[in-house]
């Protein structure tokens, strides 16, 4: 399996770990920076390009997953979240790693390098990457309306503050 993972400088030590450690586990690691630590780096860029490497990945037939970090995750995420296509969950356990692929089909998990030592967030990824979609109709539907609304700002037989 591919993975694309991407940080800031308060995660630039957690990915480099986490880019040996997962090599050695036998994934494709690709990283998309930054390439050295800078106090003012800004994390969009970084992120953005995982996620659409990601999605190109996946469009393209690949098992392709991916990885953002920062200093809680939450920007990373948002960041992530902006590329259309793509679902990037916060995760700060195993169960919250689960939980993304297992209910939302997640491509991509944010973690926070100032929550976690490196060890715990290498736990907490590996859950996120070993973890399937089992395609349950209820999660399969819900999933389906947020890419009916991100295509078309509308939810079939919803209503949405947008409709009046």
């Amino acid at each position: 399996m591919r993975v694309h993972i991407a940080t800031d400088h308060a995660g630039l030590e957690l990915s480099r770990y986490l880019v040996d450690s997962l090599t050695e586990l036998g994934y494709e690691m690709v990283d998309h920076g930054p390439e050295a630590y800078d106090p003012q780096d800004d994390y969009p860029s970084f992120c953005i390009n995982a996620a659409l490497a990601v999605r190109k990945d996946r469009e393209n037939g690949e098992d392709s997953l991916g990885v953002v970090l920062g200093g809680s995750g939450n920007g990373e995420q948002m960041a992530a979240n902006k590329v259309p296509g793509i679902r990037a969950a916060l995760a700060w356990n195993h169960e919250t790693a689960a939980l993304a692929r297992e209910h939302n089909n997640a491509h991509i998990v944010a973690v926070g390098g100032r929550q976690h030592t490196n060890e715990e967030a290498l736990e907490i990824i590996k859950v996120f990457l070993t973890e399937g979609f089992p395609g349950e109709e209820r999660h399969v539907r819900r999933i389906g309306q947020m890419e009916e609304f991100e295509a078309t700002g509308r939810i079939e037989g919803k209503h949405l503050e947008t409709d009046d």
